[in-house]
């Protein structure tokens, strides 16, 4: 996996909508999003053809990232928030054009697809971040989320991942305009859960949102047992709320594929289990919580007892969010019970 050189003050960054087009929906969000781009990093955006085009063609979205990567200009590509069928896109993708000037790409969610695609190429991203949920909304960007977005693309350097102490499953609905000021109802969070030997382990990553993983294998897109050996498995599940049932069959999908086995490490986010329409009491949120835990440290322990789990990292769907490096090197350390993230 390639180390990517960092962004400078100046530098231009590709804001693209290679899956849903949010900016077309929530325009302001993602104007104050922009803003704070540029004020919290000093990069400067650049937009492109579908980024604000609701319903663009995956040709379409694909000759954008195309062109981005062309660019000698652009230094990194920034994803405005996920979706539901990149998967149709990055078969129009060409890698030579990533391979020529491999830069890094900032996504999450259905951006799984693209990660996926470089992380192949050898050309390393980070999973995390949108401008229409973590750069637009609220009164300022989350404080993990900036430290992280500026460690992946300016800073560098190695960061301990820690729990913010509150946590969202939704914000304000896009169409309020207490969306540009407000952050969404925050609860209190609880540590996280670890399981395997007491050992520190490291690896660079693969992964992503579990929905997509399940979509990729179908379609044979996942490496292979031998590729992921030594590899820090991250996952997590979207606002679609998967029941504890279906992520034990995803895993257990991976695991009879032999790539649990593989992992030296698993790293699992802090599921969202409500949204706008759906709101579980406490109680009820932390059984749904505890109930896709369970299941995900049953079934690594069931082909790996030898990984290190962490559960309840904020990398995933809830905010604040984590944004942390794929294909680039996680430390989950067992006996400390800490995680660190190279952001090089």
């Amino acid at each position: 996996m390639q180390i990517l050189p960092k962004l400078a003050t100046g530098d231009r960054v590709a804001v693209l909508s290679p899956a849903f087009a949010a900016p077309a929906v929530a325009p302001a969000l993602h104007d104050q999003a922009m803003t704070r781009l540029t004020e919290l990093t000093g990069l400067i955006p650049v937009e492109y053809a579908t980024t604000r085009e609701l319903g663009a063609t995956p040709e379409a979205r694909a000759a954008d990232v195309n062109a981005a990567f062309a660019d000698p200009s652009i230094r990194a590509i920034l994803a405005t928030i996920g979706g539901d069928d990149q998967i149709l896109v990055t078969s129009h993708l060409d890698a030579r054009l990533a391979q020529a000037d491999p830069k890094p790409f900032i996504g999450y969610s259905d951006n799984t697809n693209i990660l996926n695609w470089l992380w192949a190429l050898g050309i390393p991203g980070f999973y995390g971040g949108s401008t229409a949920v973590h750069l637009g909304p609220g009164s300022s960007v989350d404080d993990i989320h900036l430290r992280s977005l500026r460690a992946a693309l300016v800073d560098g350097g190695e960061i301990e991942l820690t729990e913010p102490g509150e946590s969202e499953d939704v914000g304000r609905r896009w169409d309020d305009p207490l969306a540009l000021t407000e952050h969404g109802d925050r609860t209190p969070t609880d540590a996280w859960s670890w399981a395997g030997p007491p050992v520190r382990v490291e690896g660079r990553t693969w992964g992503g949102c579990l929905e997509v993983i399940d979509e990729l294998a179908l379609a044979d897109r996942v490496p292979t047992a031998e590729e992921l050996e030594g590899v820090i498995l991250i996952v997590e599940t979207s606002e679609e709320r998967p029941p504890a049932s279906w992520v034990a069959r995803w895993l257990r999908g991976l695991g009879e594929r032999g790539l649990l086995a593989a992992v030296a490490g698993v790293m699992v986010a802090r599921p969202p289990v409500s949204d706008f329409d759906f709101r579980p009491s406490a109680a009820e949120s932390q059984a749904l919580r505890n109930a896709q835990r369970d299941v995900a440290i049953e079934t690594v322990r069931r082909y790996n007892p030898d990984a290190v789990i962490c559960v309840g990292v904020p990398f995933g769907h809830t905010r604040p969010q984590w944004i942390v490096p794929y294909g680039g090197r996680i430390v989950l350390d067992g006996a400390q019970q800490k995680v660190f993230a190279d952001y090089r």
